[in-house]
């Protein structure tokens, strides 16, 4: 990550250059580029091919930055999309209107380099002002660095779905995390 150093003050200070933002139509290329970098290794979604720009714009267009929002991560203002989280309706009910489910996908060459944290505390600050009280992460067992990640910010386990999807002939387990937000 880059940063920039402050020298006009009495204390020097090395803070990240970095932007979230909610994501626009022009950014929909990047992120299903990033979304199909992360089908091959098997570990962060059920699709097993790529999919198309086309095939994701009802996807996109479904997000509001109001209520259902999907951010994407930027190194710096108005640069490339290094990566996204989308906060999508849980089981599209009335009764479920406080839930919502995270997805979060990283650009391979910015993994491990505290993006996901960030769009993650972000989404966990924004969510009081979005009406979000419980947030569900569905995450397959076999994904060791986003269970990590998930538990460093707060997520429990709340169940696991033995077997419930079916990777290259191999069935994998699926976890669902949960965490409630605090209200004000």
């Amino acid at each position: 990550m880059r940063s920039a150093i402050i020298v006009n003050s009495p204390i020097v200070a090395d803070i990240p250059i970095m932007s979230i933002d909610t994501a626009q139509a022009a950014d929909l290329p990047r992120i299903v580029a990033i979304y199909n970098a992360a089908i091959p290794g098997r570990m962060a979604t059920a699709d097993t091919e790529p999919v198309s720009i086309a095939a994701r714009e009802t996807w996109f267009s479904e997000f509001d930055a109001n209520r259902r929002p999907l951010w994407v991560f930027r190194h710096d203002p108005g640069g490339a999309v290094a990566g996204w989280l989308s906060l999508r309706s849980f089981y599209g009910r009335p009764a479920y209107n406080a839930t919502v489910e995270i997805g979060v996908y990283i650009d391979p060459a910015d993994r491990r380099r505290g993006v996901a944290r960030a769009l993650l505390g972000h989404a966990l600050a924004a969510a009081p002002g979005l009406r979000v009280k419980t947030i569900l992460a569905f995450v397959f067992a076999h994904n060791a660095p986003s269970l990590a990640l998930f538990a460093a910010v707060g997520f429990a386990g709340w169940g696991r779905l033995l077997g419930v999807a079916e990777l290259d002939g191999v069935e994998r387990d699926l976890l669902i995390l949960g965490r409630r937000i605090a209200e004000s």
